[in-house]
């Protein structure tokens, strides 16, 4: 099941304890600065969950696989996200039913996901 816009705000309504309205026009602002900082170009780091990356991808040549035909891809900006280690520690212990052992977490570490921005 996935979880929706609505359900993030119904979240923070329980939780915090701001009106639906309050709620909504938190989640909408939080997801448009997200947005508006991605379509510039720029990176989203947050600590504990991961990184946000805008890539540039160049033009290629690709092939139809029913006609077999050489096709060009153009170029274009994909969007990638990468989970922090804390995350990723979190969401696999969930999988597997056990605690999280936070002591077996490396720290998160800037410094490793600025090595591979360059990457296609």
């Amino acid at each position: 099941m996935a979880m929706t816009k609505a359900d993030i705000v119904e979240s923070l309504y329980e939780k915090v304890g701001f009106s639906k309205k309050e709620a909504a026009d938190l989640v909408e602002l939080v997801f448009d600065t997200l947005k508006g900082t991605l379509s510039q170009g720029n990176k989203i780091k947050i600590s504990g969950f991961g990184n946000f990356v805008v890539r540039e991808k160049r033009s290629r040549v690709g092939r139809n696989p029913q006609t077999g035909q050489s096709i060009e891809i153009s170029a274009r900006r994909v969007l990638t996200f990468r989970p922090s280690q804390v995350l990723r520690a979190e969401v696999n212990a969930a999988l597997e039913g056990k605690p999280l052992d936070l002591s077996k977490v490396p720290a998160d570490n800037d410094a490793d996901d600025d090595a591979d921005d360059d990457q296609d």
